[in-house]
């Protein structure tokens, strides 16, 4: 693979696990210049293997591959719409992928805009969390054209261990969407499973092993189940973002009647924010019951 011109916006928690492993496939990285700690230390850390820009605009004329990781749709609004925006200078043939986790809506209407300017858009959320950048194990899940998800493949690679194609642009979303429903529901499942035990007073040592050999398994019991035991709650993905991916799912679904669960889940999460535990990460919904 020949070495690519590379324009990223977000070095946050994700973004910088994973500008970490594309710089080993850039000829030239393109950052955008911020004040926030972690593009600080980004620049530091790596100062001669990247450049650092003013605008997004010029970010825009100087890549072939544009990644973005950022908050919300209000982010990307202004990064790729804005008067000095990436689609004020983007070039033909660039391809965009953009992990963050937004609305369908908002996809769309890059996509179409980039296809204007004959660019290509992708909307690849991802889920594995910041093990899974950092690793380089993340799952993602594209919406966009169907001609050129080959061109995206051969960077994602890089930095997850599949890369699926959902269909049309904002399939990706959709897909997080669900895939957010599922996590929601386990962790709650798993929160009330543990916290029966514990009134039981059975070996939750035991316990955990006997359920992860069984039909109870997932990734959350593996990983979190102890520390939900331990009240430890800094792993990841916070409770905030949580709140803010089920409220995307509401903007997109407006009967609740479909998602009984998911919507009581979404208020439990909205109760631990008004509690102070906006940081903590979504295992935490354990601290309810208690």
């Amino acid at each position: 693979m020949n070495k690519l011109n590379i324009g990223f916006i977000g070095i946050g928690i994700m973004g910088k696990h994973i500008a970490t492993h594309l710089l080993n496939i850039s000829q030239n990285f393109n950052i955008i210049s911020r004040k926030s700690k972690n593009t600080k230390n980004f620049i530091k850390k790596n100062k001669s293997k990247i450049n650092v820009y003013k605008s997004y605009k010029e970010i825009a004329e100087n890549s072939d591959v544009i990644i973005s990781c950022v908050g919300n749709d209000k982010d990307l609004k202004f990064i790729f719409l804005s008067k000095n925006g990436l689609l004020a200078g983007i070039r033909k043939k660039t391809i965009i992928i953009d992990h963050t986790t937004s609305s369908a809506m908002i996809s769309k209407e890059i996509y179409r805009k980039c296809l204007l300017k004959k660019a290509y858009f992708f909307d690849a959320p991802m889920s594995g969390g910041e093990i899974g950048a950092k690793e380089g194990k993340l799952s993602l899940m594209v919406g966009g054209s169907k001609q050129r998800f080959n061109n995206i493949e051969k960077i994602t690679k890089f930095y997850s261990k599949s890369c699926i194609y959902m269909g049309e642009s904002g399939n990706g979303q959709l897909t997080k969407m669900v895939n957010q429903i599922c996590v929601a529901g386990v962790i709650q499942g798993l929160a009330e499973g543990l916290n029966f035990a514990k009134i039981k007073k059975l070996d939750t040592k035991r316990l955990i092993n006997v359920i992860s050999n069984g039909a109870g398994q997932s990734w959350q019991l593996d990983n979190r189940g102890h520390t939900m035991l331990n009240n430890k709650f800094n792993f990841g993905f916070m409770n905030k973002l949580m709140l803010k991916d089920l409220n995307l799912v509401f903007d997109s679904f407006k009967n609740k009647e479909k998602l009984p669960n998911t919507w009581i889940i979404k208020k439990y999460y909205k109760k631990l924010i008004k509690l102070g535990y906006d940081k903590d990460d979504t295992s935490s919904l354990i601290r309810l019951l208690k």
